[in-house]
């Protein structure tokens, strides 16, 4: 009987002890699953300056050809310019899309991908109210323009630890003014493409003076 009761007290420990090491083991792989975690946000956080640098930068250099293209046909509708004025939206979704892809743990998912649609339905209200204007052209511009100036002011305010974001703050905040002036100028007798050109050219320069902060970061990393 004595045997049995010192068996049975074994076993109770031996259970007990063996529970034990399974919730600790258990705690020690939930931590390291968590520390892996951690260290791949990290690196995705880490490289997402570089990322935005090199978008930047590409984002600057085509609204410079851009304007330069635009100012050439800004006069008119012309097929060519009514091309330029629908390019102008589809790079800024193909480049929300490299934005959304390339920045990882940095990237503001809901904004991106709103900003990605209203790119897309400029694209498409461009290419329909051509035939009624210049009128037309830049009330939908001057919808985007404060639409995409919002986001934009959102995704910098989010970003704004990663470095070189005051520029862009800058940029959405002009943006929604110039837009609500597009849709002012709409209405007038001199409607004109040319500030649609200025409004490109200075957020082309606001993306290098990004870029250019986000490189020095970069280089002292």
């Amino acid at each position: 009987m004595a045997q049995a009761l010192v068996y049975r007290s074994f076993c109770l420990v031996d259970a007990a002890l063996t529970s034990e090491v399974d919730r600790r083991d258990g705690r020690i792989t939930a931590l390291a699953d968590r520390k892996k975690d951690l260290m791949s946000s990290s690196i995705q956080v880490a490289g997402a300056p570089k990322g935005l640098r090199d978008l930047y930068y590409a984002r600057f250099g085509f609204a410079v050809v851009w304007a330069v293209l635009m100012l050439l046909t800004a006069s008119t509708l012309t097929p060519v310019s009514i091309a330029l004025l629908v390019v102008y939206p589809l790079f800024d979704f193909a480049a929300a899309v490299v934005d959304f892809r390339s920045s990882g743990a940095a990237r503001p998912r809901v904004p991106l991908c709103i900003n990605m649609a209203l790119s897309l339905l400029t694209a498409v209200g461009l290419a329909v109210v051509v035939s009624s204007g210049i009128a037309g052209v830049l009330r939908v511009w001057g919808a985007w323009a404060i639409a995409a100036g919002g986001v934009q002011l959102i995704v910098a305010i989010l970003r704004r630890r990663l470095g070189g974001q005051w520029a862009m703050i800058l940029s959405g905040g002009i943006s929604t003014l110039a837009g609500a002036s597009f849709i002012v100028q709409a209405g007038g007798a001199n409607a004109s493409l040319t500030n649609v050109v200025g409004y490109a050219a200075l957020g082309g320069v606001f993306f290098l003076v990004s870029a250019i902060r986000l490189h020095r970061r970069v280089v002292d990393a």
